[in-house]
């Protein structure tokens, strides 16, 4: 959930393609659906609200803000996190709730489950992190708090948890990040602390570099080998509340207040792509960003109540999904056809991307 509002932006005017190019061909194709919708819209007065609903499962039991998804890697289970102050755990296949684990925490912030999706690590926002046994339901432990709000990662080999976060000093806030070892749950480095708080925390695909997000308008990447940074990336202007790094590691993407979202390239860490998420000015700040399975799609969460999904060669938009409020968190299925949403309308929504 997010409360502060995000400065004045301006969308710029889309890139038109070629007619007879193949991404002039591959975008007519994509645009076919939105011209049907328009002509259901205007001739037939069906409600758009109606259209978009009936190409999501809406997944309810929540009673606050849903503030983060995470698909197991089987892709069998999505666990869902909240500010009622539990987590949803959902069979993909039928869109029942499995289990409801409760951790007496204030709301839940972050999710990620092990590679081996045996566990659950939950980040919440009174400075918690918990592991969960996902067959049994149980807490198999909780770490040492932190001060403030938690984000989780697992290394891809699931040796590491990574947890971001903020310690409270005399005149300020210092975000830091920490390293756990999964096997004995001991603390293994602790980074240099940021001026603000720790937004998010991700490992490459490769596990050598961890990526931390700020709210000090920054995003650090670490080399996990010896805990040092690599580089610091400026180009926000506000908050940076969430990163995803491309399934293959060649691209990071990065989400911010300031209502873009930015693509970098991970062997230059030059900015390759800028997304402007709202069409309406100081409402498109980005909350959530993910790339698809197959590195060719960015989905953006926003607070302007919609989901948008992206051309990552482009930077083109590709189609819109509406909610009836901010959405916090997105997510793709493992095999790409699925992309969950959660909102602060307190639904979790699966959508038909496939």
């Amino acid at each position: 959930m997010h409360s502060d509002d995000p400065p004045q932006r301006t969308e710029p005017e889309e890139s038109p393609q070629a007619p007879g190019s193949r991404k002039g061909k591959k975008t007519a194709w994509l645009l076919a659906p939105v011209v049907l919708l328009l002509v259901l819209v205007a001739v037939a007065g069906v409600p758009i609200e109606r259209i978009f609903s009936e190409r999501a499962t809406p997944l309810t039991g929540h009673d606050g803000e849903v503030n983060t998804v995470a698909f197991s890697p089987d892709g069998t289970m999505l666990a869902t996190g909240s500010n009622d102050e539990t987590v949803r755990l959902w069979n993909t296949n039928t869109g029942q709730e499995v289990t409801t684990l409760t951790g007496r925490d204030l709301g839940v912030h972050s999710m990620a489950f092990s590679p081996d999706g045996t566990m659950l690590a939950t980040g919440s926002y009174n400075g918690t992190a918990r592991l969960w046994n996902t067959n049994t339901g149980q807490e198999v432990t909780t770490l040492p708090r932190h001060d403030d709000y938690v984000s989780v990662a697992f290394s891809p080999d699931g040796a590491t948890l990574a947890t971001g976060s903020g310690e409270v000093t005399t005149n300020s806030v210092d975000g830091t990040a920490r390293l756990w070892d999964t096997d004995t749950w001991e603390e293994t480095a602790t980074l240099p602390k940021y001026e603000g708080l720790v937004e998010s925390v991700v490992f490459s695909p490769d596990g050598t570099m961890l990526a931390t997000s700020s709210d000090d308008e920054t995003v650090q990447l670490w080399n996990t080998n010896t805990d040092q940074m690599v580089t610091t990336l400026t180009a926000h202007d506000d908050v940076v509340d969430s990163v995803a790094f491309s399934p293959d590691g060649a691209m990071l993407a990065t989400g911010s207040w300031d209502g873009t979202a930015r693509l970098w390239d991970t062997d230059t860490w030059e900015e390759t792509t800028t997304i402007m998420h709202g069409a309406v000015p100081g409402q498109g700040a980005v909350y959530s960003v993910a790339f698809s399975p197959d590195g060719t799609t960015l989905a953006t969460g926003s607070r302007n109540d919609t989901v948008r999904l992206w051309d990552v060669e482009t930077g083109d938009e590709v189609t819109t999904f509406p909610h009836e409020a901010s959405v916090e968190a997105v997510a793709f299925s493992p095999d790409g056809t699925t992309l969950a949403t959660g909102s602060d309308d307190g639904t979790v929504r699966l959508w038909n991307v496939d």
